[in-house]
């Protein structure tokens, strides 16, 4: 794994992550994939539609995902019915 990829999700993060981060994610990923920190002139466009697509793909990602036990402080336990 790729150590300055950092979890874009709460609690890790206090807020939903920015677009930045998601971007600069979606870079290093693709940096160590491809073995290349910056592409040559001649693969520069598919690296950069790759760097775009895997950003789209993690915001989606982040926007579907449901972390239980997030959700603030624990609800009080509702009273018992009272008979009338």
């Amino acid at each position: 794994m790729c150590r300055s990829i950092k979890t874009l999700r709460p609690p890790a993060l206090p807020e939903e992550a920015t677009g930045d981060e998601i971007r600069a994610a979606a870079l290093q990923y693709v940096r160590k994939v491809s073995g290349f920190r910056a592409p040559a002139a001649h693969n520069r466009e598919v690296f950069e539609r790759a760097v775009d697509d895997i950003a789209r793909a993690t915001a989606e990602l982040l926007d579907g995902l449901e972390v239980r036990g997030s959700g603030g402080p624990p609800s009080k336990p509702s009273e018992p019915a009272r008979a009338s």
